[in-house]
């Protein structure tokens, strides 16, 4: 039985014009050597500088696999949830959305997993990195647990950490890791998170 397996990470630090920093480019760089013991035969990215040169960047420790923009993979809001859904906490983040914004959202979450959260096809295992930005993996693990739509709010992932998910034909998807930084030095990790102090 064929498997799809899905790396998925969040983009490296980025400034706040979304371009990647030197902190950024090293993250990246560490994932790429992290990922390059594993048979990767794909990475897609998401339209976003940030995203794109993050993909660069990891992609360099893994020759000869293309490197590809999807336009599944941009930062969107998947569901915006009514007022019943929404934490106290999120009160106010979804002020301004209005039904277009929040339609057009839902469509791209759905094309984004329409694409990526089932087997690729018949054949041998697939192993994929998908370079996109919190929102986006978040939907993918609510979908992969087949939570609530309002259960994405909540999940985050830092930059360049890794979660992995895997398909098979039949069986519900199978969540091996969520948001793992082990291949980041400490002075790495947690950046795309506030400021407080983690374990």
């Amino acid at each position: 039985m064929a498997t799809r397996h899905l790396y998925l990470a969040r983009h490296g630090a980025a400034d706040a014009f979304g371009k990647l920093t030197d902190v950024g480019h090293r993250q990246s760089s560490l994932l790429g050597e992290r990922l390059a013991r594993m048979p990767i035969d794909a990475v897609w990215h998401s339209p976003l500088p940030r995203a794109m040169a993050s993909a660069r960047e990891l992609a360099r420790h893994l020759p000869n696999v293309p490197v590809t923009e999807t336009a599944e993979l941009i930062d969107h809001v998947p569901y915006v949830p009514q007022a019943a859904e929404t934490p106290p906490s999120w009160a106010g983040f979804f002020d301004g959305y209005d039904e277009t914004e929040a339609a057009s959202g839902q469509r791209l979450a759905e094309a984004l997993v329409a694409r990526f959260a089932k087997v690729a096809g018949p054949g041998p295992d697939t192993h994929e990195v998908l370079v996109t930005h919190a929102y986006p993996i978040a939907w993918l693990v609510r979908h992969a647990l087949d939570a609530p739509p309002s259960r994405w709010l909540g999940l985050n992932s830092a930059n360049t950490a890794l979660t992995v998910i895997e398909y098979r034909d039949g069986l519900p998807p199978t969540i091996v890791m969520f948001n793992d930084m082990s291949h980041l030095p400490a002075d790495l990790r947690w950046t795309g998170f506030p400021d407080v102090l983690r374990p």
